[in-house]
């Protein structure tokens, strides 16, 4: 299976990822297609220029669908893996989402597990 690796560096994002990740259709699909339960929120990698354009590879790459409900935007998960941590990277697809975020999911959180914070650069390796 084809990989990426990305290098991003942790930062604090509005909560969004958060509520989107607990609503029981996304959870649901997580689950199914993945096979785990995600914590309750998403680790945001702000991406450099260079790995901004790596990241618009998984733009075209199939990935596993999230089927939205009405009113939601649909989106792609990508299994991943950040320091022989099981992972996904969530990709919204919504009109202006910023390119060069990087939002993972996890069983786990993350930030706590690796002893993460602000400011910390993670190695996500990205499966598609």
């Amino acid at each position: 299976m084809p990989q990426l690796t990305f290098v991003g560096i942790v930062f604090s994002g509005t909560g969004k990822g958060k509520r989107f990740v607990q609503l029981p259709w996304v959870k649901r699909q997580i689950e199914e297609n993945l096979g785990f339960s995600p914590y309750g929120g998403t680790l945001n990698l702000r991406l450099s220029k260079a790995e901004t354009e790596k990241r618009r590879l998984l733009d075209v790459a199939e990935g596993v669908r999230v089927v939205p409900e009405q009113r939601f935007y649909p989106g792609k998960l990508f299994l991943a893996e950040i320091d022989a941590q099981r992972c996904a990277v969530v990709l919204p697809i919504v009109p202006n989402y910023p390119v060069d975020i990087l939002e993972v999911i996890a069983p786990d959180c993350l930030r706590n597990k690796l002893g993460l914070a602000d400011g910390s650069f993670v190695v996500t390796t990205v499966r598609f």
